[in-house]
């Protein structure tokens, strides 16, 4: 499973990164984990806020510093996305 945190260094894009790897520690297995600075590939995933979460190439968050355990849930396909934000107000149709 390939996890990718989209950011371009921000205090919740560091910190989703973090929750990201120990939700990869506690589950087990190999998966990895990659942050994704480049400007360009964030707006690849037409992420309207970051920091965002890339599951296998799907974006299951924006906008969001999720839990570990909502970390866990979305890599176990418990939860499908995260309900996106957007500072805008839109809820991510803009």
């Amino acid at each position: 499973m390939k996890i990718e945190i989209l950011g371009t260094g921000c205090a919740k894009c560091k910190a989703l990164e973090k929750v990201a790897q120990e939700a990869v520690a506690k589950i087990g297995g190999f998966h990895e984990v990659k942050k994704v600075e480049d400007i360009v590939e964030i707006m690849k995933y037409n992420v309207i806020s970051t920091p965002g979460l890339v599951i296998d190439g799907v974006v299951k968050s924006s906008g969001k510093l999720l839990s570990v355990d909502e970390v866990i849930a979305l890599m176990q396909g418990e939860t499908g996305t995260a309900e996106v934000k957007s500072s805008c107000g839109c809820g991510g149709k803009c």
